[in-house]
């Protein structure tokens, strides 16, 4: 099934990017969007599955098992002079924070939604955990 993830409200920073981070692989970026556009969305193939603790999760590529549960790592890099990445902070957006009746919605559509906005109250990246209702969930 498919993972839509849209940003909005980036921070506007200059040689920045902001991409969808592959697990455990910090430099498998999945179409890097610059900081300064006026939105960012990435598309990401995911299965859902029961887990061990028998909740209903997503699996994929894309999405990381830690503490504290399933998640996309959106992460943050700066561009350097000859065109190289160093990423210097990321967000967690949560998986947990799905409501179950828009995930099996979702998951019979075989699509979700997330929505959320990519600029903490500084100004800045945002770098914390996204959960509702930081993250608007949408099936379909």
């Amino acid at each position: 099934m498919l993972l839509r993830i849209e940003g909005r409200d980036l921070p506007g920073t200059p040689g920045v990017v902001v991409a969808v981070q592959a697990r455990a692989k910090p430099y498998a970026m999945l179409e890097p969007v610059p900081a300064d556009a006026a939105e960012a969305s990435w598309d990401l193939t995911v299965e859902p599955f029961t887990n061990k603790q028998g909740e209903r999760t997503l699996r994929g590529v894309h999405v990381t098992d830690g503490i504290g549960g399933r998640f996309v790592y959106l992460s943050w890099y700066r561009i350097g002079e000859e065109g190289e990445y160093a990423m210097f902070c990321r967000a967690k957006l949560m998986l947990s924070g799905i409501p179950q009746d828009v995930f099996e919605a979702g998951v019979a559509a075989g699509r979700l939604s997330a929505r959320c906005g990519l600029t903490n109250a500084k100004g800045n990246p945002v770098t914390a955990r996204l959960v509702p209702p930081a993250v608007e969930w949408t099936a379909g």
